[in-house]
């Protein structure tokens, strides 16, 4: 087993862990872009999530990304064929962000030190949810052992994001549940 290898499995095994110890998304999705970011050995990693009208890609954690371009403008899926393509389903890397045109914001990304960009699309059952990227400062090739253990955590974090989606609803029921009780057995 190479080096890289393991530093993958002990990557999957902190991400598995970050998962079941918390049901914070922003705490277990900013574990998971940090420990991608590190493993992979890249610039950065930023977990992105659909708004509920499936139109724009909402930043739901980043590492290594600095603020100014965090805060570049909205990703907007229409101008986006790199995210068009993610989130129906393909995996998708890019060379040479500043001159992709899938790129939306090239220019931003040059600023950034931003050349290679891997996008993983989360997905739960049958729906995407949003998109797991990588940012490496080179222009660089992905292999398949790359893509492979940023599906895995895309997968994982897909589940991370539904358990936590569960547990808060869980607890809004059971607050207007207490709340119903209170006013019934009140009056």
């Amino acid at each position: 087993m190479s080096g890289t290898e393991k530093d993958y499995y002990h990557s999957l095994y902190e991400v598995a862990k970050v998962i079941n110890s918390s049901l914070d998304p922003s705490k277990v999705l900013h574990k998971i872009s940090r420990q991608v970011t590190e493993a992979m050995k890249l610039k950065a990693a930023s977990i992105r999530l659909l708004d509920k009208e499936g139109k724009r890609l909402m930043l739901g954690s980043s590492y290594g990304l600095s603020k100014g371009y965090i805060r570049k403008g909205a990703v907007r899926v229409e101008k986006s064929g790199l995210d068009q393509e993610a989130l129906s389903g393909r995996n998708v890397t890019i060379h040479n962000a500043c001159s992709d045109p899938r790129f939306q914001y090239p220019e931003k990304a040059k600023e950034e030190g931003i050349a290679s960009v891997v996008v993983i699309p989360l997905k739960i059952e049958d729906q995407y949810i949003g998109v797991l990227r990588g940012y490496s400062e080179t222009c660089r090739e992905f292999t398949d052992e790359e893509i492979e253990f940023l599906t895995i955590v895309a997968n994982l974090s897909a589940i991370a994001i539904e358990n936590a989606r569960l547990h808060q609803k869980l607890k809004l029921d059971c607050e207007l549940q207490e709340a119903f009780e209170y006013r019934l057995f009140e009056d």
